[in-house]
């Protein structure tokens, strides 16, 4: 198994952006990355590395308490992610 290392940012990040629609898999599933992430994250800018991500999305606010409480143990800070569906449709 590979050894994984999350990434930790040294401030608070909240960014916004947009969900792009890809051709390939018939489906809105590109997140792009804003560049004030990409200054936090400065790891991402290493060419030769390799990187990967982990997304779990809960359905309740007790299920997301729960996994909080084993991410402390584990040492494991997430991110919050949450999708919007937009109220304008794409033309």
């Amino acid at each position: 198994m590979e050894d994984k290392k999350p990434l930790i940012p040294r401030k608070i990040v909240n960014s916004e952006g947009l969900v792009y629609y890809d051709e390939k898999s018939r489906a809105w599933g590109i997140v792009r990355l804003k560049s004030d992430v990409i200054r936090e994250f400065y790891q991402l800018q290493e060419k030769f590395s390799k990187f990967s991500y982990k997304l779990v999305y809960y359905r309740t606010y007790e299920e997301l308490e729960k996994a909080v409480k084993e991410m402390k143990k584990t040492n494991d800070l997430p991110i919050l992610l949450n999708i919007y569906k937009e109220g304008n449709k794409v033309n």
